[in-house]
């Protein structure tokens, strides 16, 4: 039986230097024409509501932390506007499984927050108990676990962000006690696992332990998600380069070969995440892969500026043997203190089709101007 494995900031970057300075659509625009396949011209709202027969709706996005009550509850969104995936509830809903990143702990209670060395470029994050409702109200069906911001409470606060996921009914992966889930839905069995190269989070640079998850995975269930926290981040960060990449002294692991190395494992679906900005998309054995997917519902401590503030819902279809079949890209944009709402200049969806060019020119994968996604 063939299985499905789910694979798992641009903080306020002070850190980061240059917003524009990337090769991606915002520096590159007018340097190099964004070549875009004009072809096979489709009514994306249909396409969204369509489904292709015998098929399975899989919708990622990237980071999440909805407003955090540390260092003091001004950091949390003003009471009319308290979840603020409201405005794309309708989409992410909409899919018969909906993933993002969790980046933060969940935590109503005081805990201890992280010494951090330079406060300048460190930064804590709880959300209230009552927001793990927010997830699960706007759709959300897995989250990873497995980033930089996790243990940001120490072991109070990863376990009681297990609690209140489990009370929740969210399926989530990615730190050393929960290193994968499975679970089924409508008939079928998905595999979630989530790595990061982060202290008590699945290593995203030890390959051996992630083909034998992925492998694990695949022998028992459908469907295999695999989502992976990695990449070097910040404004500049737009481009995979295939080797390992090094941010703050930190191996963030090499995200172009680690996708194809739980493909070969096994992976169905890769959903990366972690340079807080948006970065190609691929194709590889038939499998798709998101190498990030930027901030999509970030609040306040947050670097929302150009490329920062943009990222994709990401819609795909594939078939019972986790085989891409078609997809689609709905852009979205962060202003003000955050919160993600429709962008209807699909900026991101320019920067998508202009880095995919780039980057993996040889992938099979072709993105419209309307963004649709097939190979």
């Amino acid at each position: 039986m063939k299985k499905i494995t789910l694979i798992s900031f641009c903080f306020v970057a002070l850190i980061t230097a240059g917003l524009l300075s990337g090769n991606g659509l915002f520096n590159s625009i007018n340097k190099k024409k964004i070549i875009i396949n004009k072809s096979k011209k489709t009514d994306s709202e249909q396409f969204l509501k369509s489904k292709p027969k015998d098929s399975i709706s899989i919708i990622g996005v990237g980071d999440m932390m909805l407003g955090t009550n540390f260092p003091s509850e001004s950091y949390l969104p003003p009471e009319d506007g308290k979840n603020i995936l409201t405005p794309v509830k309708s989409i992410i809903e909409d899919a018969d499984i909906s993933f993002g990143n969790l980046e933060g702990a969940i935590l109503s209670g005081s805990g201890k927050a992280k010494t951090c060395s330079n406060p300048a470029v460190c930064y804590a994050f709880k959300m209230p108990d009552h927001y793990v409702n927010y997830f699960k109200e706007a759709g959300f069906d897995v989250l990873s676990i497995a980033n930089n911001h996790v243990s940001d409470f120490g072991d109070i606060g990863k376990k009681n962000t297990a609690k209140m996921l489990k009370n929740a009914g969210i399926n989530f992966a990615g730190l050393l006690e929960y290193p994968f889930t499975t679970f089924e839905k409508d008939g079928v069995k998905y595999g979630f696992c989530a790595f990061a190269p982060n202290n008590g989070t699945v290593d995203i640079n030890d390959s051996e332990n992630a083909i034998k998850i992925v492998k694990k995975l695949n022998s028992i269930c459908d469907i295999v998600i695999v989502s992976f926290h990695g990449g070097a981040e910040g404004s500049s960060r737009s481009h995979i380069t295939r080797e390992d990449e090094l941010f703050l002294g930190e191996n963030r692991g090499n995200p172009y070969k680690f996708a194809r190395t739980v493909i070969d494992a096994g992976a169905d679906i890769v959903f990366g995440h972690g340079p807080h900005v948006t970065r190609a998309v691929d194709i590889y054995k038939g499998k798709f892969i998101a190498y990030s997917m930027g901030n999509f519902a970030t609040y306040g401590r947050f670097n929302l500026k150009g490329i920062c503030g943009i990222a994709p819902i990401i819609k795909l279809f594939v078939n019972k043997k986790g085989e891409f079949l078609s997809g689609k890209i709905v852009s979205t944009k962060q202003i003000g203190e955050g919160g993600p709402i429709i962008d209807e200049e699909q900026l991101v969806l320019k920067e998508i089709i202009n880095l995919t060019k780039l980057d993996v020119p040889e992938s099979q994968i072709v993105v419209e101007q309307n963004g649709l996604i097939h190979k």
